[in-house]
């Protein structure tokens, strides 16, 4: 894929991650593309749906396997704003996707080199191309924001308990 053709999905992404933060989950956004066409979406949702394991990148799997008929998700590509936990790309190597293209590093709980790197352990049984980087610094600002605004409002929530009863 060109550096073109990585930035307009990441941009599909990004919008998917602000779907997220409308819905009060942190603002990560995962698509899954075969060839020119998405098979998969996902955004954050393990609040409102009460599931640890509903990132954005295990939504976008898991269409992308109802849409093929199949856990294999060969000769694709996964698109995601945030690099994904472990939980995430050891779902990937299960996935036996091709390629992950990522935004922002996350680096405490990375799973694609920053804390851990296992898409690229010697010893897994699939390696999944990586490229990172992909609108990195518009990405990176979607969860900077998000989790600004996030402190704001719970300090907001503590000023209001402490503040005199009129």
């Amino acid at each position: 894929m060109s550096h073109e053709q990585d930035e307009y999905w990441m941009r599909h992404a990004l919008t998917l991650a602000r779907r997220a933060w409308d819905e009060g989950e942190v603002p990560v956004g995962a698509v899954l593309v075969q060839g020119e066409r998405v098979i998969g979406e996902g955004w954050n949702r393990p609040i409102g749906h009460h599931d640890p394991t509903a990132h954005a990148e295990i939504m976008a799997l898991r269409q992308g396997g109802q849409v093929l008929g199949n856990y294999r998700l060969l000769d694709t590509t996964l698109y995601v704003t945030l690099e994904p936990c472990v939980m995430c790309a050891g779902a990937m190597v299960h996935g036996r996707i091709g390629r992950l293209v990522f935004g922002a590093r996350d680096g405490k709980t990375g799973a694609a080199g920053s804390l851990l790197d296992v898409l690229g352990h010697p010893g897994m049984n699939h390696q999944v191309t990586l490229s990172e980087g992909v609108l990195a610094d518009e990405c990176a600002a979607m969860l900077s924001a998000f989790f600004r605004q996030r402190r704001a409002e719970k300090k907001a929530l503590r000023q209001a308990g402490r503040a005199p009863q009129e």
